[in-house]
């Protein structure tokens, strides 16, 4: 290890020195605990055994669970470009943890071309997977038969942590969130349109989410200017059907003000599957609440009141009549009572309107995981058609279809939920380690994002973190430990 020349010195202490050593420093070591949560989870080999990889195996440099395992930790350590794989090809870390391989082979360089006999496949790659692997990667997993493992592998994911940490055992109850996001773009990509509610040019995905547990179930890339409820029932009825094979023995939905529509809330119905909606407010129900909009007489107590009526309410495009409570609001300091309606298909013997009222609000919480998703891993779908004019020495002249660059978008939005889903594993166990509330970036700052030197001793590779960090990576993996799956 040679040392190399100064870089630069400080000017506000003259005895400090920046140098650059080519040794194996790295600040990605959270990588290895990433890797360690997939390797327990068992995900990768349970979606290479269902992806069609039509490479030439004996060709090929990089197997797919080696480019799984690099798409997702890249995401996971916050690097959501795939140029920036080129950037981290030779870092230590990463190179030990995306690697199915054992030992330090990991870590070896490649034989020089000249070494190397012709035709021959090198059996050690040279760094991680570069940028063009990694698109090649998407392009694989973006066809008709791949993209659904993706969509598969989200609740599979949540299923085995649920049951790891119920003994194998799936819940009773579960409740499903369904909500729509704004994802903007910066680009003519295909599917992106402007969405005046947003004031942006954005994609208008829907997101299934379980409030209680953090975990996402799927999400579905739209178009821009998509309506709220559009597609939402060929979303939601296979993944309750899914969710009652793998999480739970009764899935019940939690929808916000634009879903409830009669074709959706009639095939939730028929399925009997409990459901909970809150119902916009118009012209009817307003004249509907008017009787229950004035306050008691007398002066109010000292904490805000909150009234419950039931009622049954018939819209003009639904076929029947439905249980709906009209919630009324004291708030501190505002002289009219706020209210909103919430629609369900519960009795008021199995939930009354204060339960119905605290169950909705859960909702919060499922919000506060979308926006995990979009303001730590902040999916980058910038994927559109442009001319590829040479390849490999040759003109090319063909167009990437649009289509594809939309299912392209989609698969990286299905991968950075993926690496969510990662992330909200190892989130869970420091959480149950420490006995805190953690968030993801909280995670990623004190625990992914860490500097270490990677130091070889004989077959061995040893991670040398500092102090502050040992003490989480102790606690972390101590319940990383108890942690067992057990395979549907």
């Amino acid at each position: 290890m040679g040392e190399d020349l100064t870089l630069f010195a400080a000017k506000f202490n003259g005895s400090l020195r920046l140098e650059a050593r080519p040794e194996r420093l790295t600040s990605e070591a959270g990588a290895v605990v990433l890797r360690e949560v997939i390797e327990r989870l068992k995900i990768t080999p349970w979606m290479v055994e269902r992806i069609e990889d039509a490479r030439d195996q004996t060709l090929i440099t990089h197997p797919m669970s080696e480019l799984i395992n690099t798409a997702l930790l890249l995401l996971g350590q916050g690097w959501r470009d795939q140029d920036d794989a080129d950037t981290l090809r030779g870092d230590a870390a990463m190179r030990l943890a995306v690697s199915s391989r054992r030992g330090i082979s990991p870590l070896k360089t490649r034989p020089r071309e000249e070494d190397r006999p012709l035709h021959s496949n090198p059996e050690v790659p040279d760094g991680l997977a570069s940028q063009p692997t990694l698109s090649r990667l998407v392009h694989t997993l973006s066809s008709d038969v791949n993209r659904p493992v993706l969509h598969e592998a989200l609740l599979e994911v949540a299923s085995r942590r649920i049951k790891a940490s119920r003994g194998g055992q799936r819940m009773r109850y579960l409740t499903v969130d369904i909500d729509s996001l704004p994802i903007t773009v910066h680009g003519h990509q295909p599917g992106s349109e402007y969405n005046g509610h947003y004031h942006a040019r954005i994609y208008h995905p829907l997101v299934a989410s379980v409030a209680e547990t953090g975990d996402l179930l799927d999400v579905r890339l739209r178009k821009g200017a998509a309506h709220t409820a559009e597609g939402a029932l060929d979303f939601i009825l296979p993944l309750l059907a899914r969710a009652e094979e793998k999480l739970c023995q009764v899935v019940a939905v939690r929808i916000d003000a634009g879903f409830p529509e009669e074709k959706l809330l009639g095939a939730l119905e028929e399925r009997k599957t409990p459901y909970l909606a809150r119902v916009r407010n118009n012209a009817v129900l307003d004249r509907m609440a008017e009787p229950y909009l004035k306050r008691p007489s007398g002066r109010p107590p000292t904490e805000p009141r909150t009234w419950f009526h039931e009622m049954t309410y018939r819209a003009e495009s639904w076929s029947r009549e439905r249980r709906v409570v009209l919630v009324v609001l004291e708030r501190t300091d505002e002289l009219f009572l706020h209210h909103f309606w919430i629609i369900t298909n519960w009795t008021v013997e199995q939930m009354n309107g204060e339960a119905l009222l605290e169950h909705y609000r859960e909702r919060g919480s499922a919000e506060n995981h979308m926006g995990e998703l979009m303001d730590v891993f902040d999916p980058a779908l910038s994927s559109s058609p442009r001319p590829k004019s040479i390849y490999r020495g040759r003109r090319i002249e063909d167009r990437a279809s649009p289509c594809d660059s939309f299912a392209h978008n989609e698969t990286i939005l299905l991968l950075n939920a993926l690496a969510y889903n990662v992330a909200h594993v190892a989130r869970v166990l420091i959480q149950t380690a420490t006995g805190e509330g953690w968030s993801i970036r909280r995670l990623k700052e004190r625990v992914l994002r860490v500097a270490a030197r990677v130091l070889i001793h004989g077959r061995r590779a040893i991670l040398v973190i500092g102090e502050a960090s040992a003490s989480l990576w102790c606690a972390l993996w101590s319940t990383l430990g108890r942690f067992r799956i057990a395979e549907a």
